[in-house]
């Protein structure tokens, strides 16, 4: 079979296995496979592949057809101006988190040597998007996953970012003072439908089981700037409420590109 029509055969079959963007996904399992750019599945469409290019393939395409995340697939995924190392010890990051970091960044604009913390940090999105930015920025990532953490160190490392890292419960045993503290909470609804490719990620850092309220509740004790969450959409106007009631003052909501409400951010003078 010529390239073309494997990539056509691939596409097809993930359509037919629900997922949302077959022909890019296809495109980009096949450029994997065969270590080629997108580019170059068009200008070779007529080549021939042998049948080890084609079991490999086939391959990372059957498991995309199970739902397994592309992200974990692939073994990487960009993020900003990062591409991370990513597989199942954390979740994939996501685009809607970019507009966390985006927040983040404008609140510690103008602070000199900002020292930011970022709970729950999983793969080091937030962290290490942070700190690429802000190279004055002194960060330190909590999260009570060592596999979680031991992915995030790969990732500074490859990065050559310098991260503090800090396995423990949210913000425990954490010292003060920060300028910010960032965080992606878990925030799926105990009982939400989820998309197949979720059951693949850790259900820990998925399903909301108050850790919003719980972050921003300690925050209090080593925060003298601001707090930034990433929520639910479908709670952003009661985590807002509920940091006024906690003692925060000028909470407000953020829209991601999708128009859903996705940021929740206050300040917390001591």
């Amino acid at each position: 079979m010529k390239l073309g029509e494997v990539l056509r055969a691939a596409a097809e079959y993930l359509e037919r296995k629900g997922v949302d963007s077959p022909r890019l996904d296809a495109e980009l399992l096949l450029a994997h496979a065969l270590r080629l750019t997108r580019l170059e599945l068009y200008t070779q469409h007529d080549r021939p592949l042998s049948e080890n290019e084609r079991a490999v393939a086939r391959a990372l395409v059957e498991r995309r057809g199970r739902r397994e995340p592309l992200a974990y697939i692939l073994g990487e995924w960009g993020f900003r101006a990062l591409t991370l190392r990513t597989d199942a010890r954390a979740l994939v990051p996501r685009p809607e988190t970019e507009i966390v970091v985006e927040r983040a960044l404008a609140l510690i604009d103008g602070v000199t040597a900002p020292r930011v913390l970022d709970v729950g940090t999983g793969s080091g999105v937030i962290a290490l998007a942070i700190s690429s930015e802000r190279d004055d920025a002194r960060v330190t990532a909590t999260d009570s996953s060592p596999e979680a953490l031991a992915l995030a160190r790969e990732n500074a490392e490859r990065l050559n970012l310098d991260v503090a890292f800090v396995e423990t419960n949210l913000l425990d045993g954490v010292p003060g003072p920060f300028d910010l503290v960032v965080s992606n909470p878990p925030y799926v609804l105990p009982g939400e439908e989820l998309l197949p490719e979720l059951t693949y990620e850790p259900r820990a850092a998925l399903v909301d089981e108050g850790q919003t309220e719980a972050v921003a509740a300690a925050a209090r004790q080593v925060l003298d700037g601001r707090l930034v969450l990433e929520v639910h959409e479908q709670r952003a106007v009661h985590v807002r409420a509920a940091l006024t009631e906690l003692g925060y003052a000028d909470a407000t909501i953020t829209r991601d590109l999708a128009g859903k409400d996705r940021v929740v951010e206050a300040r917390w003078t001591p």
